[in-house]
C-alpha cells in the first residue's frame, strides 16, 4: 500500500470517527470506479451485488469466493485514489476465515471491511429468507477481525442481517453487542419503515451508523437531511450505479437490435474522448509520444 494511499484511508477514519456526514456511491467494475474516483467522493463502496454480478454474471447468494472478492479490491484500489469500503461477505467461513479475509483486505489497500451475520451460503441484503448465525459467533468473529488489523484505522463495518427474520429488536441487540467487540461502524440492515429507522438512530446515538439505501428495497428512500436527523452518519448506495447503467445497456441495446444503429437512442452517452481520457489513454499517448521522439 502506498503512503499516499495509507494516508487518505487515516483521514477518512478520522472522518468517520468524527461522525462526519459522507454519502458513498457503490461501485461494481472499474469503469464505474474511475467514473465515481473523479467526482470527489469522501469514499467508494464496492457493492457485493454488484461486484459479483459484474465479475461472474452471477446472483450474490455466497457463490463468490474469498480469492474473487478480494482480488476485485486490488483492482479498484489499482485505478482509484478514493478510499474503499469493501464488502467482505460473512468472512468467507469460520474464525480463521475471517483473519485471513481481513489481513487480505487491508493489504490490498482498503481503506474498511464489512461483516456481516448471515449463515453460508449468504443471501444479498433487501432480499427474503436471510438467516444469521447465533450471536456468540458473530460476536467471536467480530473480534478475530478486530485482531487481525495492522492498523486501527482500518474500519470494520459490523451488519446484522436479523431484521428480516428475527424482528428489529433482535437487531438492536446484536447492533449493541457489535460495537461492544470492536466495530467501528454499525449497520443494521433493511429496516422497513422510518420508525424502525428511528428506534435504530435512538439505540446508537453518538456512534458512527450507516444507512443502505437501495433504490426499490425494503428501507425508505430519504433525503440525507431526513438520515442525519434520525442519527445515521453515512449513507450507502450500492445499487443506485448498475441500475442506472443496467438500463442504459438495455435502451441503446434495444435501439440497435430494433434499427441496426445507435442512431436515436434516448440512453444518455458518454463523450468518447472524454472517456478515453477517464480510462487513462492520455498516459497511453504521452509514453507513445517520448518513445516515438526518443527512436
Amino acid at each position: 500500500m502506498t503512503a499516499d494511499r495509507k494516508a487518505a484511508n487515516a483521514a477518512l477514519a478520522g472522518k468517520i470517527r468524527r461522525r462526519e456526514w459522507m454519502s458513498m456511491p457503490g461501485v461494481f467494475e472499474m469503469i464505474s470506479a474511475r467514473v465515481a474516483d473523479a467526482m470527489g467522493f469522501d469514499a467508494l463502496y464496492m457493492t457485493g451485488y454488484g461486484t459479483v454480478a459484474s465479475h461472474l454474471g452471477i446472483p450474490d447468494a455466497g457463490l463468490a469466493t474469498y480469492t474473487d472478492m478480494v482480488g476485485r479490491v486490488g483492482q479498484f484500489v489499482g485505478v482509484t485514489g478514493t478510499p474503499l469500503i469493501a464488502d467482505g461477505d460473512t468472512g468467507y467461513g469460520g474464525l480463521l476465515n475471517v483473519e485471513r479475509t481481513v489481513r487480505g483486505y487491508e493489504a490490498a489497500g482498503a481503506a474498511a471491511i464489512q461483516l456481516e451475520d448471515q449463515e453460508f451460503p449468504k443471501k444479498c441484503g433487501h432480499t427474503p429468507g436471510r438467516r444469521v448465525i447465533p450471536l456468540e459467533d458473530a460476536v467471536a468473529k467480530l473480534r478475530v477481525a478486530a485482531a487481525s488489523r495492522a492498523s486501527k484505522d482500518f474500519l470494520i463495518v459490523a451488519r446484522t442481517d436479523a431484521r428480516g427474520l428475527y424482528g428489529l429488536d433482535e437487531a438492536l441487540r446484536r447492533g449493541e453487542a457489535f460495537a461492544e467487540a470492536g466495530a467501528d461502524i454499525l449497520f443494521i440492515e433493511s429496516p422497513e419503515n422510518e420508525q424502525e429507522m428511528q428506534r435504530i438512530g435512538a439505540a446508537f446515538r453518538g456512534k458512527p451508523l450507516l444507512v443502505n439505501v437501495v433504490e426499490g428495497g425494503s428501507t425508505p428512500v430519504l433525503p440525507v437531511a431526513d438520515y442525519r436527523a434520525i442519527g445515521y452518519t453515512m449513507a450507502i448506495y450500492p445499487a443506485a450505479g448498475f441500475l442506472a447503467a443496467g438500463e442504459a445497456l438495455r435502451r441503446v441495446y434495444a435501439q440497435i437490435r430494433e434499427t441496426g444503429s445507435s442512431i436515436g437512442t434516448d440512453a444518455p452517452l458518454y463523450d468518447f474522448q472524454e472517456f478515453s481520457k477517464l480510462m487513462g489513454f492520455e498516459d497511453v499517448w504521452e509514453f507513445e509520444k517520448k518513445w516515438a521522439e526518443a527512436v
